[in-house]
């Protein structure tokens, strides 16, 4: 014997629609079903296929049309073709028209999109946590933006800010007299940005960070002398690797991360 086919129509993916018909159809184990997806409608004529299909093999449609014109369309031609059409998306996208006095957008998709843009920026913000501060350097051909600069220039929190944004980041500290990662080195400098700043500014980040540390407030760290040969290093690198270069003085987060960005984008054109 056959299967009995169930068509399910959909203008996006159609994973709603055939995960619902999946669970009613579990409720019945001893049925012979089979649920063939009907992806991406947008066309009157896309339906007339459908219908013919589900005539020819007295199958059943189950819709989940978000396009109001295209969803009445099916209706109307499954009743004259004597086809079973279940609307699984009209009545409730009429009561929440009702109950929020507005009008659907009648978009397909949508709920994959959002869901999609959600797992992306997890799944980038996961990535920037694995990869801070210099960590899992053999990775870094998987990142999209690479951050390097010397101590107190903002790398992780700028990291972690392109994150929430959905780019998969990594930094890298830079330290005079230290040869940076070979993998550095060897990435395509169109996706490393350097942040740079002035000595004077990154001297009071420093000074500030030892009396939260309660560490002695003579140290080569935050000597001016020798912060200015740190800034000047860095800069002399990104010269010389051909990194982008953005200046994190007196800058909020925000507009550092747009130049970032810009900047990320405009090299890949």
């Amino acid at each position: 014997m056959s299967k009995f086919p169930v068509y399910v129509v959909s203008g996006g993916a159609g994973a709603s629609g055939e995960q619902l018909t999946q669970t009613a159809l579990a409720q019945f184990p001893e049925a012979r079903a089979e649920v063939i997806v009907k992806a991406h409608i947008h066309s009157t004529q896309q339906i007339d296929d459908v219908i013919a299909q589900a005539v020819a093999a007295s199958g059943s449609i189950v819709h989940t049309l978000v396009d109001a014109d295209l969803r009445d369309y099916l209706i109307e031609r499954a009743r004259r073709e004597n086809v079973p059409a279940i609307d699984a998306m009209g009545p409730l996208l009429m009561h929440l028209a009702i109950k929020f006095h507005s009008q659907p957008l009648g978009q397909p998709g949508l709920f994959r999109k959002l869901r999609e843009d959600y797992y992306r920026r997890v799944t980038a913000i996961e990535f920037a946590v694995d990869h801070d501060d210099g960590k899992r350097v053999q990775d870094l051909d998987q990142a999209e933006v690479v951050l390097v600069g010397v101590s107190r220039t903002g790398k992780t929190p700028l990291s972690m800010y392109l994150a929430t944004q959905g780019w998969k980041t990594a930094n890298i500290p830079l330290v005079k007299g230290v040869t940076p990662p070979q993998e550095l080195l060897d990435m395509d400098p169109k996706r490393v940005v350097g942040l740079t700043i002035e000595p004077g500014q990154l001297v009071m980040h420093r000074r500030t960070r030892q009396q939260r540390l309660g560490t002695p407030a003579q140290t080569a760290y935050t000597n001016p002398e020798a912060i200015f040969e740190e800034v000047e290093y860095a800069r002399d690198l990104f010269r010389k690797a051909r990194f982008g270069v953005v200046n994190v003085t007196d800058r909020p987060i925000e507009e550092t991360a747009e130049d970032v960005i810009a900047y990320i984008i405009g090299r890949e054109r």
